[in-house]
């Protein structure tokens, strides 16, 4: 499931950047004072800049998560709005075990997953795929979810909240 538990990614709770440049930056201050970050495909065509500390960090465990990263596990951050998004980005749907519908953005041109929302909560925020701000000091997740999927072999950090499956 895409929800994280808490609400902390509902719709996905979840600077100043060259846009000439495809690299995602780094935690940048803006004017205001408020930290900034961008998340970008592989090719820079589709970026997402968000605001402010992350409200959650989750991994996900499940396997329609792993299907659509292709990889085994999901890594998300959820951000409170406004969140700006440049390029162009194509759009899947998927409903979740609860029922929500969660809307996937990707990039047209190298297939890159970068962020969702949860229909009826896009104003609030937006979940943005970790890997994507190729950040190596990016906070570690909070949560686990579909524990019960999780492979063997994969070690979650110290402090870790698991879940069996979906809490909310």
């Amino acid at each position: 499931s895409e929800r994280a538990p808490n609400s902390r990614f509902r719709g996905g709770a979840w600077g100043v950047i060259s846009l000439a440049s495809s690299r995602p930056s780094p935690v940048v201050r803006s004017d205001s004072g408020m930290s900034t970050r961008t998340a970008s495909c592989s090719c820079g065509q589709l970026r997402i800049e968000v605001e402010g500390e992350p409200r959650g960090v989750g991994v996900c465990h499940c396997l329609a998560c792993q299907r659509r990263t292709g990889s085994v596990f999901a890594a998300l951050a959820g951000f409170a709005a406004p969140y700006k998004v440049l390029g162009t980005a194509t759009e899947y749907v998927r409903t979740g075990d609860q029922g929500a519908k969660f809307r996937f953005r990707f990039c047209p041109i190298c297939g890159t997953t970068v962020f969702h929302t949860e229909e009826g909560y896009e104003g609030s925020g937006v979940a943005v795929a970790v890997g994507a701000f190729a950040d190596p000091s990016f906070p570690p997740p909070q949560d686990s979810v579909y524990d019960c999927r999780r492979h063997s072999w994969v070690q979650l950090p110290p402090g870790t909240t698991t879940y069996d499956k979906d809490p909310t």
